[in-house]
């Protein structure tokens, strides 16, 4: 057992509450954990427990989800960009000059434009699930990249992925029969209950809007590959039907020295294969960051 116990904090940025999680000491290499959606920082719960004895983790949520403040979208302009400016001034306030980023879904976009403004900042890079590659995206996005063009048309098609029934999809499918049993109810339970919250539903719904403006970042995030060459850990889940493993092969192109790992495994690979990743994880960072 680790001799780092979580803490649960909390700092205001722009006058809001940012929640974040932290274990581990912080003289040792941080890795920063930027999560997805529609999760919060919990997904990384396990992973926080079995690496705070040689690392330190810090793992925010994001406006609009988990224990962070959610603003309606009349008060709060929701978008990937905005997300990054409060995750950078989080990282300020709480004094992290250099550090590793793991980056999940949601987490890439914002944690990748982080890495490409802020190089000097990043030590490695580790991704799982987290695309910046056109091949990632399967036939799930067409109907949100329809609904960028014509939201009126496509919100109450889209409007189902935020139901119970879609939240517990993206955590049992593209899971093997026998490792089903080691997906904790809570996870889903606890993303849906968030997302029920008064008025977060159009929080989403104006994410998912936003999130086209993601692939305009593209060629700057692969120009910054080439460029930096952070050590780079893929560990993705090859029945992900969110973002396929053509997005995790996508990296080996700019990145010929990245570490590709694609596990039997769905979108959410920590909660089916969260000692394989953090295993990999532990021989990675001792590797790229020590």
């Amino acid at each position: 057992m680790s001799a780092f116990l979580t803490q649960y904090k909390t700092e205001i940025i722009d006058g809001l509450e940012v929640f974040y999680r932290e274990a581990g000491d912080p003289a040792k290499p941080t890795l920063v954990l930027l999560h997805g959606f529609p999760s919060s920082s919990h997904m990384y719960r396990d992973l926080i427990a079995e690496l705070s004895d040689e690392f330190h983790l810090i793992a925010p949520d994001h406006v609009g989800f988990g224990r962070s403040a959610t603003p309606s979208v009349e008060e709060f302009e929701y978008g990937f960009e905005a997300l990054t400016g409060i995750t950078l001034k989080l990282l300020d306030r709480i004094g992290l000059d250099r550090f590793a980023l793991y980056i999940q879904d949601y987490g890439a976009p914002i944690g990748l434009r982080i890495a490409s403004r802020r190089p000097e900042r990043v030590t490695a890079l580790i991704t799982q699930s987290g695309n910046a590659y056109m091949e990632g995206f399967t036939p799930f996005w067409d109907v949100l990249f329809a609904h960028a063009k014509d939201r009126a048309t496509h919100e109450p098609k889209v409007r189902e992925l935020l139901t119970a029934e879609a939240t517990r999809w993206q955590y049992t499918h593209g899971v093997p029969a026998d490792r089903l049993d080691r997906i904790a109810p809570e996870t889903w339970l606890l993303d849906q209950a968030g997302l029920d919250r008064p008025g977060n539903k159009e929080i989403q719904l104006q994410l998912f809007w936003d999130y086209q403006f993601n692939l305009d970042g593209y060629p700057a995030f692969q120009e910054y590959f080439r460029t930096h060459r952070p050590p780079t850990l893929i560990t993705w889940g090859r029945n992900d039907e969110i973002f396929g493993p053509a997005g995790a092969e996508a990296y080996l192109r700019d990145l010929p020295d990245a570490e590709l790992h694609l596990l039997d495994a769905g979108h959410f690979a920590l909660e089916t294969h969260g000692q394989e990743i953090a295993t990999l994880i532990r021989d990675f960072l001792r590797r790229a960051v020590r």
